[in-house]
Formats: C-alpha cells, structure tokens, sequence
C-alpha cells in the first residue's frame, strides 16, 4: 500500500473516537499493553512529559516542545486529533513523521494490529513510541486524547505529569461533575513523579492533593509559583493562562536538571507556531475581511473565543457554525452572539450534527442565519457576503476547522 491506501485503511479499519464517537471508546489499557508489549516497550526508551486537562492541553503541549526544541534537545511531540494531515500527530523537532514511515509501520504490523483489534487512537500511540525510539529523541511531549486514567498514553512514566485547566466534556466517559473530570485526568499521576496543576479550581483541588499525597507526587500549583513574565505569538488572552502553565513545567524540569536556559524557553514561546507547526488557535485565515479560525469546541474553551473576539474590532460578526452531535449543543449556542449571522454548516465525519438539526437548534436560541451544509461553501459564502470591515469566524467544531484549513 502507498500512504494514501494506507490512510484508507487505517480510517475504515479502525475505530476512531474522532468520526464516530463512543463507539470507539475503550474502557481500559489491556490493548494498550498488549501493543506495547508486541513492540517491544518501546514507552520506555525515551523521556516524557505527559499532559492532560480539558482545555490548553494543546497549547501547553506546543510551549514546551518549542522551548525544549529551542534548548537544543531533540523533541517528540505527540498531539490529537490532526487538522489537515494525520501525521500532524507525530512530529520530532516540529517535523511530521515521514509518510515512508507510517505505511512501514502498517506494513510491518498490520496482521497484529487485525488480530488485536486496535482502535485508531491506541495504534497511533503505538506508531509514536516506536518512532520516537527509533530516533533516539531527547525528551518527548506527550498529550492525552481524552481523560487519562484510561488514555492510551497513560502507560508512559513521565518526568513530570501537567493538568491544565478542566471543564465540561466527554462527560459520557469522564463523569458529569468537575470533581469526577477531575479524578479521570489525575489518572496521569505516577508515584514519586511531581505534577504541575495549571488552573487551581474549588471543585478539583482537593482531587488533585489526595491523588498526590498518595503516591508521593509533588504537587506545583502554576497560579502560586514565581515565575518570570514571559510572551508568545501565539494569540489570544486565554493563551496567558497556558504560558503560566509551560512556565511552571519549565521551572521543575529545571529542577529535575534539564538545561532551559530562559533565553532559549523565551525564544521557544515567540516562535511556537513556526517551531512546532500549531494551528487552529485563533488563526488568521483572510485580511480583507477579517477571517479567523479556532478550534475551540466546548463551553470553556468558546468562552475563551468570546472573549478575544470582544477585543477584535470588527461592523458584523459573521460565524460559520458547525458541532458535533455529542457535545451540550443547546448550552452553547446560549452563549453565542444573537447580533451575528451564522452559515450552519456540518462536517463531514459521522459525528457531526446535521446541519438543518442544528439550525433548528439555534433558532430556538434566537440566532439567525442560513444553512449551507458543505464547510467551505459556507466559509466562501460568509467572505462573499462579509464587507472589508467585518468579522468572519470559523468554529464550533475543531472539524469545521480542519476542512476550511
């Protein structure tokens, strides 16, 4: 197979959280483990950094790579879902991993992976460790997919452990309380292995020091350390929270002997985008009219878009909307602007919600617009109706995103 067959084949083949939702969701790590194991462990030939929370994950994960990169260590990163390309996922000093790569990894275990029944998401981690083993990285920034106690990546043992910030969602899987959101990501911690905390919250707090205290895990709250001011290109007030958290990351792995001189970790945040290759957070996609793209996708993280798109100047706010089906559709769309006019869209991935289902849904909230299901119809329309002046953004959905990208 050539990458494009082999891509066919991973997508039809395996389960994937991303298109079809719970179904793909497994319950504990026994495959994980049994991947590992045909590898050969490879989860333990290089060091880690592991990092969960409901929201920022992404970005802290991005920080660090930049700033280790920028340290002169050689860095894996590995992140989820992909915007454009799936090998976005796994990338070594910002890097993707090689299509070569990736249909020889399939070729050399495809009939395993058959006889395991993989999901999507426990392969690709697969995939990853062995490819950071085979290149002998440095240090390796790993992201969780969705909570962490039962995360295919949670069978690493990190130098450091990080939380970001958490809130309401996948709440099928993780629980319908903070506190229970709370316990699944904690699930990251490991003995003797300090853990940096991003968001001090009421609910979690006392989750997160129980968990700690018992596996003798340092607990660094970010919100308390002192830590130099630091900037970073990437854009939006909601990002300062994520520099604070990477910070503090910094300052223990310096604690832990890491070299991260401030020079290079300063150089790393103002650059991360062209170092690590991010995209999808409050990204400029057009001048004339405005036109940005984030992938923020639930209540905390479109509180965060509301509240940059407060300080963007613009006549008209026109939103290219789409959701998935699985999300708290209606406590969202409260949210939202009443004044903007939408283009209700959908992706194209089994989990989106139906376009007109959505409208309907608006509507009740009292949002206008028209539906177009096709995503970039609805991207060009919006540029086509907007004047000079205005606002067009694109989100709702992180795959409404991907394919205007």
């Amino acid at each position: 197979m050539n990458y494009s067959e082999t891509l066919d084949w991973l997508y039809s083949r395996l389960p994937m959280y991303q298109r079809i939702g719970g179904a793909a969701y497994k319950v504990d790590l026994t495959n994980t483990h049994l991947l590992m194991e045909m590898l050969d462990h490879p989860e333990s030939a290089f060091k880690t950094i592991h990092i969960a929370g409901t929201n920022g994950k992404g970005s802290v994960s991005h920080l660090l790579a930049a700033a280790f990169q920028r340290a002169g260590y050689k860095t894996g990163l590995y992140t989820s879902p992909h915007l454009v390309d799936f090998r976005e996922r796994i990338r070594i000093d910002g890097e993707m991993v090689s299509e070569a790569y990736v249909v020889d990894f399939i070729a050399r275990y495809r009939e395993n992976i058959e006889s395991y029944d993989l999901s999507f998401f426990e392969l690709t981690v697969g995939m990853c460790f062995d490819y950071f083993r085979r290149e002998k990285v440095d240090i390796a920034i790993i992201e969780t997919g969705m909570g962490g106690r039962l995360d295919s990546t949670n069978v690493i043992h990190p130098e450091i452990a990080a939380i970001t910030q958490i809130g309401m969602d996948h709440m099928k899987f993780l629980g319908d309380t903070l506190e229970k959101i709370a316990g699944e990501k904690a699930g990251i911690i490991k003995r003797d292995t300090p853990v940096v905390i991003g968001r001090r919250q009421a609910e979690t707090t006392a989750v997160y020091e129980a968990k700690s205290k018992a596996l003798n895990a340092p607990i660094y709250w970010a919100e308390e350390m002192q830590l130099p001011h630091r900037s970073t290109d990437l854009i939006g007030e909601f990002q300062k929270e994520n520099v604070r958290t990477a910070g503090a990351i910094i300052e223990v792995a310096r604690e832990l002997g890491w070299k991260l001189p401030e020079e290079a970790v300063q150089d790393g945040f103002n650059n991360v985008q062209s170092t690590t290759g991010l995209r999808g957070r409050w990204e400029k996609l057009n001048d004339a009219p405005l036109a940005i793209a984030d992938s923020g996708h639930n209540a905390d993280g479109l509180k965060a878009v509301l509240q940059e798109m407060a300080q963007t100047p613009y006549k008209k706010l026109h939103w290219v909307l789409g959701m998935v089906n699985d999300k708290d559709v209606d406590a969202i769309l409260k949210m939202l602007p009443k004044e903007a006019l939408y283009y209700i869209t959908q992706a194209k991935i089994p989990r989106a919600m139906p376009a007109q289902e959505l409208a309907e849904k608006a509507k009740k909230q009292g949002l206008t617009g028209t539906v177009i299901p096709d995503v970039r119809k609805a991207y060009q329309t919006a540029l086509r109706t907007a004047d000079k002046e205005d606002l067009v953004f694109v989100g709702g959905s992180f795959f409404v995103v991907a394919e205007v990208l």
